[in-house]
């Protein structure tokens, strides 16, 4: 079998960023990622959580919420996933977004969006200010981060 793109990236080598993981026709993907290498450092389940909750929320209700495809945790713990229509956002509007909605959480005020048993399955992990540190962050550390960037070394 053919290796999953991701899997060719060298994990012991890639750094905590932004990267463009993919293209697949008009849906782009970025990798948010979060875990230094070879330092076995993962985000807890309530950090990844509690950002997701958080992130997913404001780029749903973002200005340019219709060209948000998806947002989710990538199953190993490292990051995060954003998926976007490229018809409706270009990539540099799309870092900026990233960029935006990380700053915006990191300073959000208000109930932890879907805290509840009727609104998610795992409610009980999530903690808002678990999810702004984990924001405050990746958003500093995107803060000045350009398309050029994106590449995986």
């Amino acid at each position: 079998m053919e290796p999953i793109a991701s899997f060719t990236v060298d994990h012991n080598k890639l750094l905590p960023g932004l990267y463009l993981s993919r293209r697949d026709g008009d849906i782009v993907t970025l990798d948010l990622r979060f875990k230094r290498p070879n330092t076995g450092d993962l985000l807890s389940n309530s950090e990844m959580h509690s950002a997701e909750h958080l992130i997913a929320t404001l780029l749903r209700n973002s200005p340019q919420k219709e060209a948000v495809i998806y947002f989710g945790p990538m199953g190993c713990q490292t990051g995060f996933y954003f998926l976007f229509d490229s018809r409706l956002l270009d990539l540099a509007g799309a870092v900026e977004l990233v960029k935006a909605v990380f700053a915006q959480a990191a300073a959000y005020q208000g109930e932890m969006p879907g805290k509840s048993a009727a609104e998610c399955g795992n409610y009980v992990n999530l903690d808002l200010d678990t999810g702004r540190a984990v924001c405050r962050f990746y958003a500093e550390l995107i803060r000045n981060w350009t398309v050029e960037q994106l590449a995986y070394d």
